[in-house]
């Protein structure tokens, strides 16, 4: 029978301690009396523990690990993200480790404490800020530095990456404004979602600003795409004076698609002062390289989520430098036109 391996719960359990303590007496991280890192390295010592990564850290002081928790790694804002931070930082030397906190982020406090069991030099926490809170508690406690690169606001006190939701708003409304729209309807997104939250806030604006009306019951909320094609298809019916739609997001745009050949209209084209428009223009938010948008009639408002994941790894490497400065970054959103 093969011999159990010793793990760092052994440690902590033989030490009388957290797994975080020893995480950093292993690092030489955190503020940790001289009493208590004894009591831990005699643990190592008499159960013979060091891990391969610990080892490497303690020898050239740096692990060369940068861990990121993701949200969910399918959906391609965090995809893009990943890339974007991958990009920068084996540019400098570093391997980025990934975990997945879930679309839900229920898995997101067990992934920050796995990543810094491995020693990682720095934590990039994306999308869900759920545990958000405990998370920076953890890296505090372990004297590993933690940036937020998310699609909406951060909690107080954490360093943050995101794109401007509300500029993105802006733009796609003012873009549809400009093509002779004047009834603009929003699909999408869930009641709770800061990200849409701050895209009806710039939606909003945009429409008071040229003087065109707000209808409440023109904003459809979905949470995800189920149902979306017959939500559009009874909007349209029920209000057939709307000539353009804002999408919430590529799953959005896709069902709204859907929902407008069932009406029997055309997509694209601007709109006719004054008659009836058979044709509807849509407007949507997504990532170009996303596969559901390539097809699609669809001017798309990118949040940039690539050049989030280079900002958010160009400020990790700043706070590992020593940078305590809390900063937040705003990434500009990019406007693309395609329509049939």
């Amino acid at each position: 029978m093969a011999e159990k391996k010793t793990t760092i719960h052994d440690v902590a359990s033989q030490a009388g301690v957290s797994i975080t303590t020893v995480s950093m007496v292993l690092s030489g991280k955190g503020r940790i009396s001289a009493e208590t890192a004894a009591r831990v390295q005699a643990a190592i010592q008499t159960l013979g523990y060091l891990p391969n990564r610990q080892a490497a850290t303690l020898r050239g002081g740096r692990s060369g690990t940068v861990g990121l928790i993701v949200r969910d790694l399918c959906a391609p804002f965090y995809a893009e993200v990943t890339a974007g931070l991958g990009e920068t930082l084996e540019a400098e030397g570093r391997t980025l480790l990934l975990a997945q906190g879930g679309a839900q982020g229920h898995g997101t406090l067990r992934a920050a404490e796995s990543l810094l069991r491995q020693g990682v030099e720095g934590l990039v926490l994306a999308g869900n800020l759920l545990h958000g809170l405990e998370v920076r508690q953890r890296a505090e406690t372990a004297g590993v530095p933690l940036v937020c690169a998310a699609r909406g606001a951060a909690l107080e006190g954490m360093d943050l990456v995101r794109p401007d939701n509300q500029q993105a708003a802006r733009l796609a409304t003012r873009h549809l404004v400009d093509g002779g729209h004047k009834q603009i309807a929003y699909l999408g997104g869930a009641g709770h979602s800061l990200t849409r939250a701050e895209r009806l806030g710039g939606f909003c604006a945009t429409l008071l600003q040229y003087g065109l009306p707000f209808h409440p019951e023109w904003v459809i909320e979905s949470d995800g795409r189920q149902g979306i094609a017959a939500k559009t298809e009874a909007l349209l019916r029920r209000h057939p004076q709307i000539t353009a739609l804002v999408c919430h997001d590529a799953a959005v745009a896709l069902g709204a698609y859907f929902g407008v050949i069932s009406t029997g209209r055309a997509l694209g084209g601007q709109a006719l002062e004054g008659l009836y428009s058979p044709r509807i223009t849509l407007v949507g938010f997504g990532e170009a390289s996303d596969a559901m948008l390539a097809e699609l009639p669809l001017t798309l408002v990118s949040a940039e989520a690539r050049e989030v994941g280079r900002s958010a790894a160009n400020r990790l490497l700043q706070k590992i430098d020593g940078d305590t400065t809390l900063r937040q970054w705003v990434v500009a959103p990019q406007l693309t036109v395609r329509e049939g």
